[in-house]
Protein backbone atom coordinates (compact mmCIF):
# COMPACT_ATOMS: atom_id res chain seq x y z
CA UNK A 1 0.00 0.00 0.00
CA UNK A 2 1.36 3.40 -0.99
CA UNK A 3 1.66 6.37 1.35
CA UNK A 4 -1.47 8.41 0.50
CA UNK A 5 0.01 11.51 2.14
CA UNK A 6 2.55 11.68 -0.66
CA UNK A 7 0.03 11.47 -3.51
CA UNK A 8 -1.97 14.27 -5.11
CA UNK A 9 -3.99 11.87 -7.26
CA UNK A 10 -7.26 10.18 -6.49
CA UNK A 11 -7.12 6.48 -7.36
CA UNK A 12 -9.91 3.95 -6.99
CA UNK A 13 -8.42 0.78 -5.52
CA UNK A 14 -11.39 -1.55 -6.02
CA UNK A 15 -12.15 -3.98 -8.85
CA UNK A 16 -15.68 -2.85 -9.73
CA UNK A 17 -16.13 -1.97 -13.40
CA UNK A 18 -19.39 -0.06 -12.81
CA UNK A 19 -19.30 3.28 -14.68
CA UNK A 20 -19.78 6.31 -12.43
CA UNK A 21 -23.43 7.33 -12.38
CA UNK A 22 -25.11 10.03 -10.25
CA UNK A 23 -28.67 10.26 -8.96
CA UNK A 24 -29.75 13.44 -7.19
CA UNK A 25 -32.88 13.77 -5.10
CA UNK A 26 -33.72 17.30 -3.97
CA UNK A 27 -36.75 17.68 -1.75
CA UNK A 28 -38.61 19.81 0.74
CA UNK A 29 -41.86 19.41 2.64
CA UNK A 30 -43.98 20.30 -0.40
CA UNK A 31 -41.99 19.10 -3.41
CA UNK A 32 -39.41 16.63 -4.66
CA UNK A 33 -37.20 16.67 -7.74
CA UNK A 34 -34.96 13.90 -9.12
CA UNK A 35 -32.24 14.01 -11.74
CA UNK A 36 -29.67 11.52 -12.99
CA UNK A 37 -26.46 11.96 -14.94
CA UNK A 38 -23.01 10.61 -15.64
CA UNK A 39 -21.16 13.78 -14.67
CA UNK A 40 -21.46 16.17 -11.77
CA UNK A 41 -21.96 19.13 -14.10
CA UNK A 42 -25.09 17.50 -15.55
CA UNK A 43 -26.88 17.50 -12.16
CA UNK A 44 -25.17 20.43 -10.44
CA UNK A 45 -27.82 22.96 -11.49
CA UNK A 46 -30.50 20.94 -9.64
CA UNK A 47 -28.74 21.34 -6.29
CA UNK A 48 -30.62 23.68 -3.97
CA UNK A 49 -29.09 24.78 -0.68
CA UNK A 50 -32.53 25.82 0.61
CA UNK A 51 -33.71 22.22 0.35
CA UNK A 52 -32.32 18.82 1.29
CA UNK A 53 -30.08 17.23 -1.34
CA UNK A 54 -29.42 13.50 -1.43
CA UNK A 55 -26.75 12.66 -3.98
CA UNK A 56 -26.17 8.98 -4.74
CA UNK A 57 -22.95 8.03 -6.52
CA UNK A 58 -22.80 4.54 -8.05
CA UNK A 59 -19.45 3.41 -9.39
CA UNK A 60 -16.18 5.07 -8.41
CA UNK A 61 -14.11 4.63 -11.59
CA UNK A 62 -14.38 8.30 -12.61
CA UNK A 63 -12.18 9.87 -9.95
CA UNK A 64 -12.45 13.31 -11.56
CA UNK A 65 -16.20 13.31 -10.89
CA UNK A 66 -15.51 12.32 -7.28
CA UNK A 67 -13.03 15.22 -7.05
CA UNK A 68 -15.64 17.67 -8.39
CA UNK A 69 -18.21 16.46 -5.85
CA UNK A 70 -15.69 16.80 -3.04
CA UNK A 71 -14.73 20.29 -4.17
CA UNK A 72 -18.34 21.45 -4.34
CA UNK A 73 -19.27 20.14 -0.89
CA UNK A 74 -15.86 21.06 0.60
CA UNK A 75 -14.94 17.47 1.42
CA UNK A 76 -11.39 16.93 2.63
CA UNK A 77 -8.99 15.39 0.10
CA UNK A 78 -8.03 12.63 2.55
CA UNK A 79 -11.72 11.74 2.95
CA UNK A 80 -12.01 11.42 -0.82
CA UNK A 81 -9.01 9.07 -0.78
CA UNK A 82 -10.72 7.00 1.90
CA UNK A 83 -13.90 6.81 -0.20
CA UNK A 84 -11.93 5.47 -3.15
CA UNK A 85 -10.01 2.98 -1.00
CA UNK A 86 -12.18 -0.14 -1.38
CA UNK A 87 -10.36 -1.88 1.50
CA UNK A 88 -10.66 0.95 4.00
CA UNK A 89 -11.64 -0.25 7.48
CA UNK A 90 -14.96 0.73 9.01
CA UNK A 91 -14.90 4.16 10.61
CA UNK A 92 -16.99 7.12 11.77
CA UNK A 93 -15.23 10.46 11.47
CA UNK A 94 -16.39 13.93 12.50
CA UNK A 95 -15.38 17.11 10.72
CA UNK A 96 -16.40 20.71 11.26
CA UNK A 97 -19.09 20.72 8.56
CA UNK A 98 -19.86 17.06 7.98
CA UNK A 99 -19.73 13.51 9.36
CA UNK A 100 -18.23 10.62 7.39
CA UNK A 101 -19.21 6.95 7.72
CA UNK A 102 -17.35 4.23 5.84
CA UNK A 103 -19.08 0.86 6.07
CA UNK A 104 -19.42 -2.42 4.20
CA UNK A 105 -22.50 -4.02 2.65
CA UNK A 106 -22.83 -7.81 2.38
CA UNK A 107 -24.57 -10.04 -0.13
CA UNK A 108 -24.37 -13.77 -0.97
CA UNK A 109 -22.37 -14.81 -4.01
CA UNK A 110 -25.15 -15.96 -6.34
CA UNK A 111 -22.62 -17.26 -8.87
CA UNK A 112 -21.50 -19.99 -6.50
CA UNK A 113 -23.14 -23.42 -6.46
CA UNK A 114 -23.79 -22.90 -2.75
CA UNK A 115 -24.82 -19.34 -1.95
CA UNK A 116 -23.70 -19.63 1.67
CA UNK A 117 -20.11 -20.53 0.76
CA UNK A 118 -18.99 -16.95 0.23
CA UNK A 119 -20.06 -13.41 1.07
CA UNK A 120 -19.55 -10.54 -1.33
CA UNK A 121 -18.93 -7.12 0.15
CA UNK A 122 -18.81 -3.63 -1.24
CA UNK A 123 -17.90 -0.40 0.47
CA UNK A 124 -20.48 2.29 1.13
CA UNK A 125 -19.63 5.79 2.30
CA UNK A 126 -22.29 8.11 3.77
CA UNK A 127 -21.54 11.79 4.37
CA UNK A 128 -23.88 14.01 6.36
CA UNK A 129 -23.83 17.80 5.93
CA UNK A 130 -26.15 20.64 6.90
CA UNK A 131 -28.29 20.50 3.76
CA UNK A 132 -27.03 17.38 2.02
CA UNK A 133 -26.40 13.66 2.33
CA UNK A 134 -23.92 11.93 0.01
CA UNK A 135 -23.77 8.18 -0.54
CA UNK A 136 -20.95 6.49 -2.48
CA UNK A 137 -21.37 2.88 -3.63
CA UNK A 138 -18.90 0.86 -5.69
CA UNK A 139 -21.58 -0.84 -7.81
CA UNK A 140 -24.92 -0.05 -9.41
CA UNK A 141 -27.37 -1.36 -6.83
CA UNK A 142 -30.91 -0.74 -5.63
CA UNK A 143 -29.90 -1.11 -1.98
CA UNK A 144 -31.29 2.32 -1.00
CA UNK A 145 -34.24 2.09 -3.38
CA UNK A 146 -36.75 1.65 -0.54
CA UNK A 147 -35.56 4.95 0.95
CA UNK A 148 -36.03 6.66 -2.39
CA UNK A 149 -39.57 5.24 -2.63
CA UNK A 150 -40.29 6.45 0.90
CA UNK A 151 -39.22 9.96 -0.13
CA UNK A 152 -41.46 9.86 -3.18
CA UNK A 153 -44.45 8.78 -1.07
CA UNK A 154 -43.45 10.98 1.86
CA UNK A 155 -43.76 8.02 4.24
CA UNK A 156 -44.04 9.19 7.86
CA UNK A 157 -43.57 12.74 6.53
CA UNK A 158 -39.93 11.96 5.85
CA UNK A 159 -39.56 15.02 3.62
CA UNK A 160 -40.46 17.35 6.47
CA UNK A 161 -37.51 16.19 8.59
CA UNK A 162 -33.90 17.34 8.59
CA UNK A 163 -30.96 15.78 6.78
CA UNK A 164 -29.83 13.87 9.87
CA UNK A 165 -33.13 11.94 9.83
CA UNK A 166 -32.40 10.79 6.26
CA UNK A 167 -28.91 9.94 7.49
CA UNK A 168 -30.39 7.75 10.26
CA UNK A 169 -32.71 6.01 7.77
CA UNK A 170 -29.80 5.17 5.48
CA UNK A 171 -27.75 3.94 8.41
CA UNK A 172 -30.69 1.83 9.55
CA UNK A 173 -30.78 0.19 6.11
CA UNK A 174 -27.13 -0.79 6.55
CA UNK A 175 -27.92 -2.19 10.02
CA UNK A 176 -30.77 -4.20 8.50
CA UNK A 177 -28.28 -5.66 6.03
CA UNK A 178 -25.98 -6.62 8.91
CA UNK A 179 -28.86 -8.10 10.90
CA UNK A 180 -30.10 -10.30 8.05
CA UNK A 181 -26.57 -11.43 7.15
CA UNK A 182 -25.46 -12.32 10.67
CA UNK A 183 -28.82 -14.01 11.34
CA UNK A 184 -28.41 -16.17 8.24
CA UNK A 185 -24.93 -17.18 9.41
CA UNK A 186 -26.29 -17.99 12.86
CA UNK A 187 -29.11 -20.10 11.38
CA UNK A 188 -26.69 -21.89 9.06
CA UNK A 189 -24.43 -22.74 12.01
CA UNK A 190 -27.42 -24.11 13.94
CA UNK A 191 -28.39 -26.26 10.95
CA UNK A 192 -24.85 -27.57 10.74
CA UNK A 193 -24.91 -28.38 14.44
CA UNK A 194 -28.13 -30.37 14.03
CA UNK A 195 -26.66 -32.15 11.03
CA UNK A 196 -23.55 -33.07 12.98
CA UNK A 197 -25.60 -34.33 15.94
CA UNK A 198 -27.42 -36.76 13.64
CA UNK A 199 -24.03 -38.19 12.60
CA UNK A 200 -24.72 -37.93 8.89
CA UNK A 201 -22.27 -39.03 6.23
CA UNK A 202 -21.94 -35.55 4.71
CA UNK A 203 -18.41 -35.26 3.37
CA UNK A 204 -18.63 -31.47 2.84
CA UNK A 205 -19.60 -30.52 6.39
CA UNK A 206 -16.03 -29.59 7.25
CA UNK A 207 -15.88 -27.33 4.19
CA UNK A 208 -19.17 -25.70 5.20
CA UNK A 209 -17.89 -25.04 8.72
CA UNK A 210 -14.79 -23.31 7.37
CA UNK A 211 -16.88 -21.26 4.93
CA UNK A 212 -19.17 -20.04 7.71
CA UNK A 213 -16.17 -19.35 9.90
CA UNK A 214 -14.74 -17.09 7.17
CA UNK A 215 -18.08 -15.32 6.90
CA UNK A 216 -18.16 -14.79 10.66
CA UNK A 217 -14.62 -13.39 10.71
CA UNK A 218 -15.47 -11.02 7.83
CA UNK A 219 -18.58 -9.75 9.65
CA UNK A 220 -16.67 -9.35 12.90
CA UNK A 221 -13.84 -7.43 11.25
CA UNK A 222 -16.36 -5.07 9.62
CA UNK A 223 -18.88 -4.45 12.38
CA UNK A 224 -16.86 -4.61 15.61
CA UNK A 225 -15.20 -1.18 15.07
CA UNK A 226 -18.68 0.40 15.14
CA UNK A 227 -19.10 -0.68 18.77
CA UNK A 228 -16.86 2.13 20.01
CA UNK A 229 -17.20 4.62 17.17
CA UNK A 230 -20.99 4.87 17.06
CA UNK A 231 -20.98 6.88 20.27
CA UNK A 232 -19.45 9.75 18.28
CA UNK A 233 -22.87 10.32 16.73
CA UNK A 234 -24.66 10.50 20.05
CA UNK A 235 -22.67 12.97 22.12
CA UNK A 236 -24.36 16.29 22.81
CA UNK A 237 -21.67 18.44 21.12
CA UNK A 238 -22.56 17.03 17.71
CA UNK A 239 -24.42 19.88 15.99
CA UNK A 240 -25.31 17.90 12.88
CA UNK A 241 -27.44 15.42 14.87
CA UNK A 242 -30.49 17.30 16.10
CA UNK A 243 -31.86 16.48 19.52
CA UNK A 244 -35.31 15.75 18.09
CA UNK A 245 -33.87 12.94 15.96
CA UNK A 246 -31.63 11.30 18.54
CA UNK A 247 -34.33 8.69 19.20
CA UNK A 248 -33.90 7.39 15.66
CA UNK A 249 -30.15 7.05 16.13
CA UNK A 250 -30.80 5.23 19.40
CA UNK A 251 -33.00 2.83 17.42
CA UNK A 252 -30.13 2.26 14.99
CA UNK A 253 -27.88 1.64 17.98
CA UNK A 254 -30.32 -1.01 19.25
CA UNK A 255 -30.02 -2.83 15.93
CA UNK A 256 -26.24 -2.52 16.09
CA UNK A 257 -26.20 -4.00 19.58
CA UNK A 258 -28.32 -6.93 18.38
CA UNK A 259 -25.86 -7.59 15.57
CA UNK A 260 -22.92 -7.39 17.98
CA UNK A 261 -24.62 -9.77 20.43
CA UNK A 262 -25.33 -12.26 17.65
CA UNK A 263 -21.72 -12.05 16.52
CA UNK A 264 -20.61 -12.70 20.09
CA UNK A 265 -22.92 -15.72 20.28
CA UNK A 266 -21.50 -17.02 17.00
CA UNK A 267 -17.94 -16.59 18.25
CA UNK A 268 -17.66 -20.00 19.93
CA UNK A 269 -19.98 -21.88 17.58
CA UNK A 270 -17.49 -22.57 14.75
CA UNK A 271 -14.92 -23.93 17.22
CA UNK A 272 -17.57 -26.11 18.85
CA UNK A 273 -18.68 -27.38 15.46
CA UNK A 274 -15.09 -28.26 14.54
CA UNK A 275 -14.74 -30.25 17.79
CA UNK A 276 -18.08 -31.96 17.15
CA UNK A 277 -17.06 -32.69 13.55
CA UNK A 278 -13.79 -34.27 14.71
CA UNK A 279 -15.64 -36.30 17.37
CA UNK A 280 -18.09 -37.55 14.75
CA UNK A 281 -15.23 -38.55 12.49
CA UNK A 282 -13.60 -40.40 15.39
CA UNK A 283 -16.89 -42.13 16.20
CA UNK A 284 -17.39 -43.05 12.55
CA UNK A 285 -13.86 -44.40 12.40
CA UNK A 286 -14.46 -46.41 15.59
CA UNK A 287 -17.54 -47.96 14.02
CA UNK A 288 -15.55 -48.90 10.94
CA UNK A 289 -12.78 -50.41 13.07
CA UNK A 290 -15.39 -52.34 15.07
CA UNK A 291 -16.81 -53.89 11.90
CA UNK A 292 -13.33 -54.80 10.71
CA UNK A 293 -12.56 -56.30 14.13
CA UNK A 294 -15.72 -58.41 14.02
CA UNK A 295 -14.82 -59.74 10.58
CA UNK A 296 -11.26 -60.43 11.72
CA UNK A 297 -12.45 -62.18 14.90
CA UNK A 298 -14.74 -64.49 12.92
CA UNK A 299 -12.06 -65.43 10.42
CA UNK A 300 -9.15 -65.89 12.86
CA UNK A 301 -10.16 -69.46 13.92
CA UNK A 302 -11.08 -70.28 10.31
CA UNK A 303 -7.66 -69.09 9.19
CA UNK A 304 -6.13 -71.31 11.90
CA UNK A 305 -7.93 -74.38 10.64
CA UNK A 306 -7.05 -73.56 7.04
CA UNK A 307 -3.43 -73.22 8.11
CA UNK A 308 -3.42 -76.54 9.94
CA UNK A 309 -5.00 -78.45 7.08
CA UNK A 310 -2.82 -76.68 4.59
CA UNK A 311 0.43 -78.05 6.02
CA UNK A 312 2.35 -80.48 3.79
CA UNK A 313 2.77 -83.39 6.18
CA UNK A 314 2.41 -86.90 4.71
CA UNK A 315 0.80 -88.48 7.74
CA UNK A 316 -2.32 -86.40 8.42
CA UNK A 317 -5.41 -88.52 9.31
CA UNK A 318 -7.87 -86.13 7.65
CA UNK A 319 -6.14 -86.25 4.25
CA UNK A 320 -7.21 -89.83 3.56
CA UNK A 321 -10.71 -89.44 5.00
CA UNK A 322 -13.48 -89.68 2.40
CA UNK A 323 -15.53 -86.87 4.00
CA UNK A 324 -12.62 -84.78 5.23
CA UNK A 325 -13.27 -81.89 2.81
CA UNK A 326 -16.97 -81.65 3.77
CA UNK A 327 -16.06 -81.97 7.44
CA UNK A 328 -13.60 -79.08 7.14
CA UNK A 329 -16.28 -76.81 5.63
CA UNK A 330 -18.79 -77.90 8.24
CA UNK A 331 -16.37 -77.28 11.11
CA UNK A 332 -15.39 -73.84 9.83
CA UNK A 333 -19.05 -72.88 9.31
CA UNK A 334 -20.04 -73.98 12.82
CA UNK A 335 -17.09 -72.13 14.38
CA UNK A 336 -17.88 -68.97 12.40
CA UNK A 337 -21.53 -69.07 13.50
CA UNK A 338 -20.56 -69.64 17.14
CA UNK A 339 -18.15 -66.67 17.12
CA UNK A 340 -20.80 -64.50 15.43
CA UNK A 341 -23.41 -65.42 18.08
CA UNK A 342 -20.96 -64.76 20.91
CA UNK A 343 -20.16 -61.26 19.54
CA UNK A 344 -23.85 -60.51 19.10
CA UNK A 345 -24.57 -61.60 22.66
CA UNK A 346 -21.94 -59.12 23.90
CA UNK A 347 -23.61 -56.31 21.83
CA UNK A 348 -20.53 -55.60 19.77
CA UNK A 349 -22.72 -54.48 16.89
Amino acid sequence: MKNNLLSEQLIYTGDSLTPTHLHLCTYSTTEMQEKSGDTFQSIKSTLDNTQINWLQVHGLKDTETIREIGSHFEINFLVLQDILNANHPTKIEEHDKYIVLILKLFSPNIHKERESDELLQQQVCIILGNHYVLTFLEKETDFFNDVNVALQNNVLKIRSRQTNYLFSVLLNSVMANYTSTVSSIDNALEDLEEELLTITEGNDIGVQIQAHRRQYMLMKKTILPLKEQYTKLLHTENLLIHKANRAFFNDVNDHLQFVLQTIEICRETPSSLVDLYISNNDLRMNNIMKRLTIVSTIFIPLTFLAGVWGMNYKRMPELDWQYGYLFAWFAMGIIGIIVYLLLKKKNWY
